[in-house]
């Protein structure tokens, strides 16, 4: 197998669950459904094995349409692909964990999910309004049920077996920490932002020694000033190996032990994304020396409500 193939076929074995999940990931976070299933049916087309979804997105029904064209086509085998899915922050309550998790079931047309992922360790106030405010435009947020009791349900659905692996999403070292601590089933995989100018090494080195696998969301940075593809140490490695920017930096995040998702509606951006290529060493320890920023994108660690932080010169 060429080395090419070897990264982007690459799969890292989880410490529970469906075996191993596939390093190169493609996220649905797309606000038209239409596009998404486009994008969703290219990605699967391209050689992306897993999809990752939300109850937040609003577009399972989108996603779960896309598995029934290429599933349909008989050219994918559902056990070929790896489905992540999240549990929103008003469904933290115990009693509502299952319903929210079969009515993502359902959406994705889906017997099992592969992961659930409790997408933030903020509890909202539960009920059908994803986003509940205040008079005053503040988040309501449920202080009537602790991460610990919301984990335990996620496990009970390990138990029946509907849900092959559990884990957690935009969390801190501090918060996994804990779950890793009382669990009776540990986390197998973590989602957060990390890119190089947010690599995330204790984070990291903590999944490590527990088996967690981490799943890099944004790793190219969303796009945002400053914009990492024109980092002059990527672009310069890029010229070199004769790879795009993008790639060099997909290449970095799964060779580093990570698993990452990328999101594009463009079907040769999807294709780019996913035919990345082992980085020489010495590009590693380029990256790794000379990109010295630390930049979060994204501000949903500390209030559990996403959003891409505006920069200087950004509307």
């Amino acid at each position: 197998m060429a080395i090419a193939d070897a990264l982007r076929d690459k799969r890292i074995p989880l410490n529970n669950g469906s075996g191993a999940i596939p390093a190169v990931g493609f996220g649905t976070l797309i606000p038209d459904p239409a596009a998404t299933t486009r994008a969703t049916i290219a990605a699967l087309e391209t050689g992306f094995r897993h999809l990752d979804a939300a109850e937040r997105y609003r577009n399972e029904e989108a996603v779960g349409a896309a598995l029934q064209t290429v599933l349909g086509a008989g050219k994918i085998r559902r056990e070929d692909l790896f489905i992540t899915t999240k549990l929103w922050n008003t469904n933290h309550r115990p009693e509502r964990v299952r319903p929210a998790f079969d009515a993502s079931r359902r959406r994705l047309q889906v017997d099992y999910v592969d992961a659930y992922l409790i997408h933030t360790p903020f509890a909202f106030q539960p009920g059908d309004e994803q986003d509940p405010r205040d008079e005053h435009g503040k988040v309501i947020y449920d202080f009537g049920v602790t991460l610990a009791e919301t984990w335990q349900a996620l496990e009970r659905l390990v138990d029946d077996g509907d849900c092959k692996a559990i884990g957690l999403s935009d969390v801190t070292l501090p918060t996994l920490r804990d779950i890793v601590a009382m669990a009776r089933i540990k986390p197998a995989v973590v989602q957060v932002e990390s890119h190089p100018y947010l690599p995330e090494w204790e984070l990291l080195d903590f999944c490590r020694q527990h088996g967690i696998v981490l799943l890099a969301f944004a790793p190219l940075g969303h796009g945002m000033n400053p914009k990492l593809v024109d980092n002059p140490v990527i672009t310069s490695i890029a010229q070199r190996i004769h790879k795009t920017p993008a790639q060099v930096v997909l290449a970095w995040a799964a060779q580093r032990g990570t698993a990452f998702l990328t999101t594009s509606t463009s079907p040769s951006h999807i294709r780019e994304n996913f035919e990345i290529s082992s980085l020489p060493e010495d590009a590693i320890q380029e990256i790794q020396e000379g990109i010295t920023a630390n930049i979060r994108f994204n501000a949903v660690v500390k209030t559990g409500v996403p959003g891409f932080i505006p920069r200087a010169g950004e509307g």
